[in-house]
């Protein structure tokens, strides 16, 4: 793509009880400095707007939304989902919302604590930009000398575990699929993978990939073509943030997520 930006990126922010959480000053600053790039040679980046997704909160969540999008309803969308359905039914109402709109050259899903800064959208944009075939930029958390990566071990070791179960069971070589920092290429395609209930409140994310992964078979394909469509970027930065609605024992769960998802697609 050359000239002008072309079209949105709308980014998916799934909220749940968030009132006293939600970080609308990062989000609003951001939102300031959109298409002010430092470097002349960037490629043409599309316009940055936040669906925010209410996902049934007990709280003022709604309330602290609609207060947001005042003065910013261009660049701020706020679609109010009852009942509480989880985080993956969240992003997929949504990732729906944003593609059936047709506006949006790209859709994606970012965590509402910012444990990813924002300023890394720009960078997972960018891959798509160098590498046209790429369906879908994933943030990968990868501790690395001059990455700033900062995660509690006990989270960091069963998140390598339940990496390499799922990547043996989609026999794909990826590193994290959990990180909540995704990109996508706005596609029929990617409509039709989201027209299902995910099966799973958590690992919707592997249930994406394993999805593309039986498109590809049905259309005489294998892994490998999934593979070319998908570029993971280590992130600069990563924070464990506190009070994270995800606990030890939901691994369990998603192991069993895991199995249930394999039966199903794959």
């Amino acid at each position: 793509m050359t000239g002008e930006s072309q079209g949105w990126c709308t980014i998916v922010v799934p909220c749940y009880n968030e009132a006293l959480r939600l970080k609308a000053d990062a989000f609003a600053a951001y939102l300031s400095g959109i298409g002010q790039s430092s470097d002349p040679c960037a490629p043409p980046m599309p316009k940055v707007r936040f669906l925010f997704v209410n996902d049934g909160s007990s709280d003022a969540t709604l309330a602290v939304l609609q207060r947001f999008r005042t003065g910013r309803e261009e660049q701020v969308q706020v679609l109010d989902k009852q009942p509480n359905g989880g985080k993956g039914e969240a992003v997929r109402a949504g990732m729906l919302a944003a593609l059936q709109l047709g506006e949006s050259d790209f859709v994606g899903f970012w965590d509402a604590d910012l444990a990813t800064p924002l300023d890394a959208i720009q960078e997972l944009l960018g891959e798509f930009y160098q590498r046209p075939g790429v369906e879908m930029v994933f943030g990968s958390r990868v501790r690395l000398l001059g990455r700033a990566v900062r995660r509690k071990a006990s989270r960091h070791y069963l998140g390598r575990l339940f990496a390499t179960v799922v990547s043996t069971m989609l026999r794909l070589p990826i590193y994290d699929t959990q990180c909540g920092a995704k990109l996508f290429r706005a596609t029929p395609e990617l409509l039709t993978n989201l027209n299902e209930p995910f099966l799973s409140r958590w690992v919707f994310d592997v249930e994406i990939i394993a999805r593309q992964i039986r498109a590809a078979r049905l259309a005489g394909l294998g892994p490998e073509a999934v593979e070319a469509q998908i570029v993971e970027f280590p992130l600069r930065r990563w924070d464990d943030v506190a009070g994270s609605k995800v606990h030890a024992t939901d691994f369990v769960k998603a192991f069993g997520d895991v199995v249930r998802i394999w039966r199903r697609y794959l």
